[in-house]
């Protein structure tokens, strides 16, 4: 597989938080909890002009680095993805007065700098009236690292702007449509294709790829009409992705895959994304899900992986928390929780050494 390069970052270095410093919400995306190369688990979240990092000290923890701090100035959009080859991307959108563009940085290595904060420009060009008016961008990296940024214009279109070969990017290209809302998702399954998910008035607006590299393709629509910013998506079989997200009814999560209809899971979900992570307990392949609720605690629900029908139940769990939670495995294999606390620290749950998906009690970083 193709590898970049991981020169010395350019970028300005990070500094400890203080109090000033403190976590203000989470990123866009329900996944802001990551695993690198090293085994290492990094948490991210917004702060005032900025954002914050925390990183495990050895694979598996418990200790933690202290937090860092990276100035990100004028963003009001924040979010990231992580490729194969454990290089995390952030994306975000900055508004300086009138002028608003898509910035893009790296981080290569777990606990290293970020890269310089660098221009994707604005896909309105040309009709410069309409460049203060984008949505949130979101992105998906393959399995070659190719970045793929996406954001909804100012006609309620997608477009999407993709590095090419040598670093050079693409110009942007327009899915033409005219019914995007905010909340795109974006997803690179473990062949490398990506799937981009536009939800809309009444239904999810899905795209797909035939194989790495290709174009992507207007699949078909998805009956559900999520939440603006709640979707998520998690590769549930080989090379197949269920989509995740809350009812814009009300009605709380549901899911699909394609060829079928929308899975009620029930929940009571607030604002904010659905994270998914995928597991084995107890011997069985199974999925976990995270929310905040409207009472604004994480909850938590686990069932076998594609087999929805077997019932599953949610758990509220931990403190009142700003923003979504997030899940990932550690270097163990553990479930991990992760949520940022209303006294913008970070705090997480870790499952137990015991059967089935228990969590020790929450510890604050």
């Amino acid at each position: 597989m193709p590898q970049r390069s991981a020169p010395r970052p350019e970028g300005e270095s990070s500094r400890p938080a203080t109090a000033e410093h403190a976590a203000t919400g989470t990123l866009a995306s329900g996944h802001w909890l990551l695993r690198g190369r090293d085994g290492r688990l990094t948490a991210y979240a917004r702060a005032a002009d900025g954002l914050l990092r925390w990183t495990e000290t050895r694979p598996g923890g418990p200790e933690w680095t202290d937090q860092d701090f990276f100035e990100a100035p004028d963003l009001t959009h924040l979010t990231l993805a992580q490729g194969a080859d454990g290089y995390v991307h952030f994306v975000g959108l900055r508004k300086r007065g009138s002028e608003v563009d898509v910035v893009h940085s790296i981080q290569y290595q777990s606990g290293r700098p970020l890269m310089d904060w660098r221009s994707l420009g604005n896909p309105h060009t040309k009709l410069v009236e309409r460049a203060p008016h984008l949505g949130a961008p979101t992105a998906a990296v393959d399995s070659a690292g190719t970045v793929h940024v996406f954001v909804r214009d100012a006609v309620n279109s997608v477009r999407l702007r993709r590095e090419g070969k040598g670093g050079q990017w693409e110009a942007w290209k327009d899915f033409k449509v005219r019914e995007v809302l905010d909340g795109i998702t974006a997803v690179a399954t473990s062949t490398g294709r990506v799937e981009v998910f536009g939800p809309a008035s009444d239904k999810t607006l899905h795209w797909t790829q035939e194989k790495q590299g290709a174009e992507l393709r207007r699949a078909d629509d998805i009956p559900l009409h999520p939440a603006a910013g709640s979707g998520a998506a998690l590769e549930t079989a080989d090379d197949s992705l269920t989509y995740y997200a809350a009812e814009a009814r009300g009605t709380g999560v549901s899911a699909h895959r394609p060829g079928a209809a929308a899975i009620p899971l029930g929940g009571t979900p607030d604002t904010g994304p659905t994270s998914a992570v995928r597991t084995t307990i107890e011997g069985h392949d199974c999925t976990v899900l995270a929310h905040r609720t409207r009472t604004g605690r994480p909850s938590l629900a686990a069932f076998p992986t594609e087999h929805e029908e077997a019932g599953l139940w949610w758990s509220e769990t931990g403190e009142p928390c700003l923003g979504a939670p997030s899940l990932a495995l550690d270097a163990r294999g553990r479930v991990v929780l992760a949520a940022i606390g209303e006294d913008g620290a970070l705090h997480l749950a870790r499952q137990k050494a015991e059967p089935g998906l228990a969590l020790e009690a929450w510890t604050r970083v």
